[in-house]
């Protein structure tokens, strides 16, 4: 790890204009700098500014600051109650140590945990040194993305939280020296393409503040599916978030969004399509896990990915519309 400065916002106007890398619970970063992956001159320390509460607003929407501890959110009652969803995600993520550690700005910007990326010895990584060239497409490739994928990389994108927050339709809300504004979740990540070293919509200095999720559907049941290689502290090989409304039998509102299958939280409109209107059995479930897998593209070690989200969505569905 090489040298660099540290010092403590106390602003959020503060920490934009500072210019360094901003640091929370440091569960991603500093391991990134253990690793040599990442090397920042300069670490700003936000932990000591008011982002820590969730409330309710005044419009049903519910705001989640930036610095809240995993933990803290998935046993929130509120969250429980009415975004089950997410708290099921942020449970089945990490270790508990982790999660108390953890916050929800920087669950969203953890990156992936490609062996590729995260080891230095390789010096073909399109991410971490553009140009490279992917060593994954040729090498052990059994976690990687299977969808979003690209002639340059296909890391996998690792976050849980992501997943639930983009069947929710959360909107991510930043500060920076331009000022502030909101991002749909739908547009802050980005896709690899030709620059997967570019993997969200934040511009430099800017900090995420909070979380916005819109007002409960009180009548939605909702299920997050994880399935992974053992039980706990494993990231996902396949997972299915789900909020779905069911009335006389029928399908009326549903969301889907699948994690450990793409190159980011992956939202899968297909499914959804598929899915509206349609009598809540089984073979409408098949259908939409068909269509939401159709344009999947498995490498060498993973094209049990495909049946096993297909699996994952129809378990999920069938669990949110029992």
């Amino acid at each position: 790890m090489q040298n660099f400065s540290y010092s403590k916002a106390e602003s959020v106007e503060q920490a934009a204009a500072m210019g360094g890398r901003f640091i929370g619970g440091g569960t991603t970063l500093v391991d990134l700098m253990k690793q040599g992956v990442e090397a920042p001159t300069q670490l700003v320390d936000v932990t000591g500014l008011p982002l820590a509460t969730v409330e309710t607003l005044p419009n049903g929407e519910l705001k989640v600051g930036a610095l809240v501890r995993n933990s803290d959110l998935a046993h929130h009652e509120t969250v429980k109650a009415q975004y089950a969803v997410l708290s099921q995600a942020l449970l089945s993520g990490a270790s508990p140590q982790l999660r108390n550690m953890a916050t929800t700005g920087g669950n969203l910007l953890q990156r992936t945990r490609c062996p590729y990326f995260r080891d230095t010895s390789y010096t073909n990584c399109n991410k971490r040194n553009p140009g490279a060239g992917c060593a994954a497409l040729g090498g052990h490739n059994r976690m990687m993305a299977i969808l979003g994928t690209s002639e340059d990389c296909i890391a996998t994108h690792p976050s849980d939280m992501a997943v639930a927050m983009t069947a929710l339709e959360a909107t991510i809300h930043v500060e920076g020296p331009k000022g502030k504004r909101e991002i749909a979740i739908a547009d802050f990540y980005r896709l690899p393409g030709t620059t997967p070293n570019v993997e969200n919509a934040l511009e430099p200095g800017e900090l995420i503040t909070h979380v916005t999720l819109p007002a409960p559907r009180k009548e939605s049941k909702q299920v997050y599916l994880k399935l992974r290689d053992r039980a706990s502290y494993e990231f996902a090989l396949a997972s299915a978030a789900v909020v779905a409304e069911t009335s006389g039998g029928h399908i009326r509102y549903v969301r889907v969004a699948l994690g450990g299958v793409g190159t980011r939280p992956w939202r899968a409109h297909e499914a959804e399509a598929a899915l509206m209107g349609k009598p809540a059995k089984t073979e409408h479930f098949r259908a939409a896990a068909e269509a939401a897998l159709k344009n999947a593209k498995p490498q060498s070690e993973n094209g049990f990915k495909v049946e096993l989200a297909r699996r994952c969505i129809v378990r999920a569905m069938t669990m949110a519309t029992a």
